[in-house]
């Protein structure tokens, strides 16, 4: 009875050290920030560094995780093909795709792009010259300043396109000799990085866990498994999805006669690599065009929409992507805003995968403070364990499942 009493006093105590010892935790990260973004000069050669590689890297890692799947499957099938065997012939299948692209559909983009760029004036003028009792009354007079914004902003935004299209064409090719920018650089680098990462990356984990110690090594290939699985799933699913993103769409909008149709549906497959907003964004210019051409028209390309949203929402995004990042959508717009903002671009299209990989990090390193510290006692450990057992088990179900 006494012994029961003196845990029961000693269980808000031990709450207390929790509580403590987390607003430590929380203020010494907050002290180390602020340490940091007063040297940030410190770091500028590693961000000139960082910029540098960063495209090669980038292009290398997409398009291993897409190819290196294939790759491991060819060299454990019954054949036992060599991987340098399978990685030369995926990229001369590459190489033939890019040339067929360039040659037959890049030209044929150029065209629309060009076409639309001209036209879209005409088009804008006219929906709002079809709506003036609308637009005439002051109380939309917010409305119409945002509207003309994004108008203005589209607008330039397709020009920029358009140059960046007509100087990677065979007509640009004098530009490009001249300029050695960011981009040509990566485009050319990348390719010996993709080379050795499909050649070696698979033995990359256990070469890295051999320079760290015995104990430590099970840890830091569960969590670059871990890490490895988040990556991949995301970036194979984001991709595919895409995919059928723009077929659905250029169909559609084929289908129904709208002009543009393959821009268009380029277009949305690429904004679609911004989850929940992507397809929201592409549809602007279709509803605008398809409003131009008549009201009837305009109908068919929501229905097209409303078509598309089902069939991506019901069959293709479950069966690609599934749950397999576990981030909740509310998380994943907080991350898409933030990551917006800070990094631009770059980061919309991959702040939910950074995050995913932070995630995984902090969460076993949270783990093995939780083990290790004295702040915990056996239940709250026990419970802990318990927890990321069933998780694990959950993950090996789902591995076997799939």
């Amino acid at each position: 009875m006494q012994k029961q009493t003196v845990t029961r006093r000693q269980r808000p105590v031990s709450r207390l050290r929790q509580l403590a010892l987390r607003l430590v935790i929380v203020v010494l990260v907050l002290l180390i920030l602020w340490l940091l973004n007063k040297v940030n000069w410190v770091f500028s050669p590693l961000q000139q560094f960082f910029s540098i590689i960063g495209g090669p890297v980038v292009l290398a890692g997409v398009f291993y995780y897409l190819m290196n799947p294939l790759v491991d499957r060819l060299e454990k099938s019954k054949f036992h093909i060599h991987r340098p065997w399978t990685i030369i012939g995926l990229f001369a299948v590459i190489l033939a795709l890019v040339v067929l692209g360039v040659v037959l559909v890049v030209p044929l983009i150029q065209d629309q792009l060009t076409g639309l760029i001209k036209d879209w004036p005409h088009y804008w003028d006219s929906l709002i010259n079809s709506t003036t009792a609308f637009w005439q009354n002051s109380d939309m007079k917010w409305l119409r300043d945002i509207l003309n914004q994004y108008d203005t902003q589209l607008q330039k935004g397709l020009s920029g396109l358009l140059k960046n299209t007509a100087s990677n064409t065979v007509g640009g090719l004098g530009s490009i000799v001249g300029s050695v920018t960011t981009v040509i650089v990566a485009l050319v680098t990348f390719p010996f990085l993709l080379w050795y990462m499909l050649r070696d990356g698979h033995q990359f984990p256990e070469y890295v866990s051999r320079l760290l110690p015995q104990r430590l090594q099970k840890s830091f290939l569960t969590v670059l498994k871990e890490i490895n699985d988040q990556v991949s799933n995301y970036i194979r699913g984001q991709l595919t999805v895409a995919f059928f993103v723009a077929l659905m769409f250029y169909l559609g909008y084929l289908l129904i006669g709208l002009k543009f149709a393959l821009t268009l549906g380029i277009v949305a497959g690429i904004l679609n690599l911004i989850p929940y907003l992507g397809s929201f964004l592409a549809m602007v210019p279709a509803v605008v065009v398809g409003a131009f051409v008549s009201p009837w028209m305009l109908i068919q390309v929501l229905i097209v929409f409303a078509v598309e949203q089902t069939i991506e929402g019901r069959l293709i995004s479950p069966l690609v992507l599934g749950s397999s990042l576990k981030i909740h959508p509310v998380t994943i717009i907080i991350v898409l805003l933030a990551a917006g903002k800070i990094f631009g671009v770059m980061g919309v299209i991959f702040g939910v995968p950074g995050y995913a990989v932070l995630k995984v990090i902090v969460s076993h390193l949270y783990q093995y403070w939780r083990e290790h510290a004295q702040w915990f006692d056996e239940e709250d450990r026990h419970s802990s364990v318990l927890a990321d057992e069933n998780s694990a088990n959950a993950n090996r179900k789902q591995d076997v499942d799939e």
